[in-house]
């Protein structure tokens, strides 16, 4: 028996590792403390709105995921 899509089944390995690794992020969240409250963070309080918008830890985030993507994919 061979396999036909040898390509299909490094695709789902390599997204079980995402989903796992990304589970694994929003389970730990809660226990950093700065995340979501760095200065630059928007948040808007009013009584009956509340808005808020983790700018500063978008950039941040994208910033340190971009530095190891650029690691790990260098030849």
């Amino acid at each position: 028996m061979t396999s036909m899509h040898p390509e299909l089944g490094k695709l789902l390995v390599v997204m079980g590792v995402v989903i796992a690794l990304t589970g694994l992020v929003v389970w730990l969240a809660p226990s950093v403390p700065w995340l979501g409250k760095l200065p630059g963070d928007i948040s808007i309080k009013r009584e009956n709105l509340s808005f808020h918008f983790p700018l500063a830890t978008c950039l941040v985030i994208s910033t340190v995921l971009s530095l190891v993507l650029y690691i790990f994919r260098r030849p």
